[in-house]
């Protein structure tokens, strides 16, 4: 937590430097260093506080005076855009910043003072009274309504509705996509395989309509691996994969997928 150090009625340098300014009836803008720098250093001599913080403070800022006194006695000093530069510049942005938060605080201070003055007093409304809503008035209400006005509003609310649906989209049907069943999958990469007997695993893949069959296609590929009825050969890492049938040419067998179905159960 920060500890604010009040010294008489300045809080800090700049509260000190602001005074003198104000007393001496100066703008902020061309403060006349070397008067307001006499004050302070006559008040900082004056000071009798033992708190090395608060006094470190009040003596940075006298340096800071001092300094910029004996620049403002040596030639004026050119910054690269050819504009003369004033020392006092930093320290009247410091000034101004800690003004316009100064009177900042101060406002918000009579606000809160202003606010403990107003009293308010919870309603003591019975709740049945609060909730009570007049009776509508069906004659009042429908005053001046005839059926031709009734139909008029109907057909702008229905016309409303239409606008709202697209001619064109709204005849489009609903695509859903087939599910890729594992043993449909084993099945037909098995079929290829009987009829092809040697060939290339990048030449079964592309045959594939969307990266979903290919995933699938490559689990059954796995799959006719586990049960012994394809091999798989690779000569080169990073090389297509060559896949051969291993079942006897002419052999047509219905496969045996419930070791298969065991497995996706589990």
């Amino acid at each position: 937590m920060a500890i604010s150090y009040k010294l008489e009625h300045f809080e800090g340098p700049l509260d000190l430097l602001l005074h003198l300014i104000e007393k001496n009836k100066v703008s902020i803008y061309d403060i006349p260093i070397v008067l307001i720098t006499e004050q302070y250093l006559e008040y900082v001599s004056s000071m009798e506080t033992e708190d090395l913080n608060v006094v470190s403070e009040f003596l940075v800022m006298a340096a800071t005076l001092i300094d910029i006194k004996c620049r403002m006695l040596l030639p004026v000093e050119v910054n690269e855009d050819g504009e003369e530069e004033d020392p006092r510049a930093e320290l009247m942005a410091r000034l101004l910043e800690y003004k316009m938060y100064k009177y900042m605080a101060q406002e918000l201070q009579e606000l809160e003072d202003h606010a403990g003055k107003h009293l308010y007093k919870v309603p003591t409304i019975p709740k049945e009274v609060v909730k009570y809503e007049e009776p509508v008035d069906l004659d009042q209400l429908l005053d001046g309504l005839t059926l031709a006005k009734l139909q008029s509003i109907f057909e702008s609310i229905m016309k409303r509705q239409e606008n709202k649906i697209d001619p064109i989209r709204s005849k489009f049907g609903t695509i859903r996509r087939e599910p890729v069943s594992l043993e449909q999958k084993v099945s037909s990469v098995m079929d290829y395989a009987r009829k092809n007997r040697r060939f290339s695993f990048r030449q079964l893949l592309e045959r594939q309509a969307d990266k979903l069959e290919v995933v699938v296609t490559f689990l059954a590929v796995l799959e006719l691996m586990k049960m012994g009825k394809i091999h798989l050969t690779q000569e080169h890492l990073f090389d297509d994969m060559n896949i051969e049938t291993l079942e006897p040419e002419g052999e047509q067998g219905e496969l045996d997928l419930k070791e298969l179905e065991v497995d996706m159960q589990q």
